[in-house]
């Protein structure tokens, strides 16, 4: 378990999906370009770029393509998605994959130049902890870049649910005011965050659900309910989202944040827990010990 997320049940349910995700994750690959877009007025020349939450890698393989002097790295909580990745490596510009969680990150402190993630942050049960792992591993000036949901998502899918019981069936997100005060917490500088809204439509809510279990999209609170959903329970639901229809198609709303932001100099402090934690350049210590001798 990760705070309010089931993180096996994540890996699970994206890893049964990998071999099919790209044919179905049309939302998703939207996103991720309009998120790299940001990029094109960014200054960096990266060494070492890392996408977490990488899924079958498309993301990262147009970072490899538009830097193609940097080490490149796929990093993923599902193993089938980095073996899916292969497909998108290209023999020219591979780029490595990584098998890990986003609250704990294997990498060295200060390696990473560019931070990218698409649509990952909102399987993360512990923002302040992932943006502390990030803070850690960023290079001084380094680069954030990611995209995430925000709570406006599938809110005619979670009324429908309320409706009919108090359990939880759709993820809780987080607004663009926690994410922002979560990024300055963690010492990160100049935060921007801008938001789009998507609404995709269907003919019926049973047609939403076969997507979302097609993409991975399954419910993972920990507060969810383990059993069976009955027939008679399931159309109460499908009777309830019948007050959103319009014009003949059911909607539902996506609500996406997007946020960028820079790593501080170096020996600024860093939360972790309810502690600062300073860092230095060892030749930095050393020159303060001399001084004192």
């Amino acid at each position: 378990m990760s705070g309010i997320f089931d993180t096996s049940h994540v890996s699970r349910a994206f890893g049964r999906v990998a071999a099919s995700y790209d044919t179905h994750a049309v939302l998703q690959d939207e996103v991720q370009k309009r998120l790299q877009e940001r990029l094109d007025d960014a200054p960096l020349e990266p060494r070492r770029v890392v996408d977490i939450g990488s899924g079958t890698g498309r993301g990262t393989a147009a970072l490899r393509k538009r830097y193609p002097q940097a080490q490149t790295i796929a990093l993923d909580l599902a193993l089938p998605m980095l073996r899916a990745a292969k497909k998108h490596r290209g023999w020219l510009r591979p780029f490595a994959r990584v098998c890990a969680d986003v609250e704990a990150l294997p990498f060295a402190d200060a390696s990473i130049d560019l931070l990218h993630s698409s649509l990952c942050l909102q399987w993360c049960g512990n923002l302040e902890a992932a943006f502390d792992g990030f803070r850690r591993v960023m290079r001084p000036q380094g680069f954030l870049l990611f995209s995430t949901f925000g709570p406006q998502t599938l809110h005619e899918l979670r009324s429908a649910f309320a409706d009919v019981d108090a359990k939880p069936h759709v993820s809780r997100f987080l607004d663009m005011h926690q994410i922002g005060d979560a990024l300055l917490a963690a010492g990160f500088r100049d935060p921007v965050l801008a938001r789009d809204n998507f609404t995709l439509t269907y003919v019926d809510v049973l047609g939403l659900m076969r997507e979302l279990r097609a993409i991975g999209a399954t419910n993972a609170d920990s507060d969810r309910s383990r059993g069976l959903t009955g027939k008679g329970h399931l159309q109460r639901v499908v009777a309830a989202y019948e007050s959103f229809r319009h014009e003949g198609r059911l909607p539902a709303t996506y609500e996406v944040v997007y946020a960028q932001a820079w790593a501080p100099d170096a020996g600024q402090p860093r939360r972790s827990g309810n502690q600062d934690i300073a860092s230095f350049p060892i030749d930095r210590l050393r020159g303060s010990r001399r001084s004192r001798n």
